[in-house]
């Protein structure tokens, strides 16, 4: 890919016109065969200056690695990310009104920016949205005068002289705690938390409405959009997700399962019901068949860093919208279009009702989603360049640069391809993050978190 289309001194390793080569660095998790379905990853998440890394999963764990600080005598390796703090987020619930189980599986994490030594993240579950405080602590006090050091308390009479209690070095200890839950506030699974640019409020959306929070007010929301019809038989479509605009604090996007964003301004009127913008594209009827309706479904919706462009994924393509343009994207990508002849057996094994989500680089020149197989795409807005790489523990030497994959549609297969009726549909790459300042990248294969980074030399 060439140059990973970067800008040379904004993004580390990153030379004008060089392709990128990428690397593994690590990978986490167990190498077992048998996958414990609580240990399956299920939102990836780097925080605002990439030191941190969050991973959310099916048993309600969040697990964040840390980046080492950067070796100085060897400058070619880059800090590797070890683990800094897991902690159990969600656990399991009965809601005996509607006698239904609600999943302890973390279904997003979105970081807060950094404001003082602690970070803050908020990580959502179907039904309750939980703030979390991760601190470090390396001292502890001693010497108090009603005390003993091992907590019990002293009777005042025995106390003959006054102490002054000192603070001793101890271990590093990093805490989490829930500091704020909101709960209560969705009928319907939230598939999106999003935090506003203004760090004071943020919005959860599921299948039918938006809710917007204050992060200091846990007992009550605002209903910014509520598409439920009144009668439910007449229901045609469902939010997918939702996301705040990077700068404009008034403004926000939600998707739809019909394939259609619909950009919002909170200024207009309390309730959002009536966008600002609707983006869609009209259909190829050249390409109409039984599944349009289901891969036109938009899985994710991400603003670029500038907040110029917006990218949407849908079941086979990746699309770049001009947020001056409505009628049409500005780009479109094909992620798997050789999968347009297997839709009916992805029908058949509810592949196709897989939800990819995709990402930016951190100069918005470089977009990533996943694919089938454990093969993630990269394509590079300024060079159209496209490349499809693979996370696997077969070539998981450090530095050990990842060969492009290429898949065989049909005809005859040559000896570096694929062929399509040889992909694995169970080993599937859904959640992907890119580093906010650098070419590192965290891919989560079903147990697995591979880290990447471009070749520096």
């Amino acid at each position: 890919m060439d140059g990973g289309g970067v800008r040379a001194g904004e993004l580390r390793g990153a030379g004008g016109g060089n392709d990128i080569q990428w690397c593994f660095s690590q990978v986490k998790g167990a190498v077992d065969d048998d996958v414990a379905e609580a240990d399956i990853i299920s939102t990836v998440e780097f925080n605002h200056s990439g030191e941190l890394l969050a991973t959310g999963d099916k048993g309600g764990r969040v697990v964040i690695f840390q980046q080492e600080q950067e070796n100085k005598i060897q400058s070619h390796s880059r800090g590797e990310y070890n683990v800094y703090s897991t902690f159990q987020s969600h656990e399991p619930e009965f809601d005996y009104l509607k006698s239904l189980e609600i999943e302890e599986k973390i279904n997003k994490i979105r970081w807060l920016p950094q404001k003082n030594a602690a970070q803050f993240l908020l990580s959502t579950n179907d039904k309750t949205i939980k703030l979390w405080k991760i601190s470090e602590r390396d001292k502890r006090p001693e010497g108090y005068n009603l005390k003993e050091e091992d907590g019990r308390y002293r009777d005042p009479t025995t106390v003959t002289t006054l102490r002054v209690p000192v603070f001793r070095p101890m271990d590093l200890m990093v805490e989490a705690s829930p500091r704020r839950i909101f709960a209560n506030a969705h009928t319907y699974h939230i598939n999106s938390i999003s935090i506003n640019s203004d760090y004071e409020t943020y919005l959860s959306a599921d299948d039918l409405r938006i809710n917007l929070w204050h992060l200091e007010i846990t007992d009550r929301s605002f209903n910014i959009v509520d598409i439920k019809p009144a009668n439910m038989e007449e229901l045609t479509e469902v939010i997918t997700a939702a996301e705040f605009h990077p700068n404009s604090c008034n403004t926000f996007v939600y998707s739809s399962s019909k394939g259609t964003i619909r950009l919002c301004d909170m200024r207009a009127s309390a309730l959002c019901d009536r966008h600002s913008k609707l983006f869609e594209e009209p259909e190829d009827p050249s390409n109409r068949s039984f599944f349009s309706e289901i891969i036109s479904s938009i899985s994710d919706v991400k603003f670029s860093h500038s907040g110029r462009y917006m990218m949407t994924r849908d079941y086979l393509s990746v699309k770049i919208w001009d947020l001056n343009m409505e009628n049409r994207p500005v780009e479109t990508y094909q992620v798997h279009e050789y999968l347009r002849s297997k839709l009916c057996s992805l029908y058949e094994n509810d592949c196709i009702f897989d939800k990819f989500e995709c990402c930016w680089n951190g100069s918005d020149s470089v977009v990533m989603t996943g694919s089938y197989n454990n093969f993630f795409r990269m394509f590079d807005r300024n060079t159209k360049r496209d490349i499809t790489l693979e996370a696997s523990r077969e070539n998981n030497k450090p530095r050990t640069v990842l060969k492009p994959r290429k898949v065989c549609a049909s005809g005859k297969r040559k000896k570096d391809e694929i062929s399509v009726d040889s992909l694995d549909f169970n080993k599937k790459i859904l959640h992907t993050a890119w580093h906010p300042k650098e070419n590192i990248i965290a891919v989560a294969t079903t147990n697995n978190l591979y880290i990447f980074q471009d070749k520096v030399n």
